[in-house]
């Protein structure tokens, strides 16, 4: 068998079923027990130093 076509065969089968472990490993980590307060979290970043409203448009920014 020529290395062209053992390749492909290994890469349809076995490289299919390795993507789909890898896949299911990070939909694993992504939705596990536990980890909802580190994604709310990050979720809350941009909003952890606000203590006053935004400028209106056109008006100065204070400093």
């Amino acid at each position: 068998m020529e290395t062209y076509s053992f390749l492909r065969e290994v890469a349809d089968s076995w490289g299919l079923l390795a993507m789909f472990t890898v896949f299911l490993g990070v939909i694993f980590w992504a939705f596990r027990p536990g980890s909802r307060d580190i994604h709310e979290d990050t979720a809350n970043i941009p909003f952890r130093h606000d203590s006053k409203p935004a400028p209106e448009s056109g008006a100065p920014a204070e400093h």
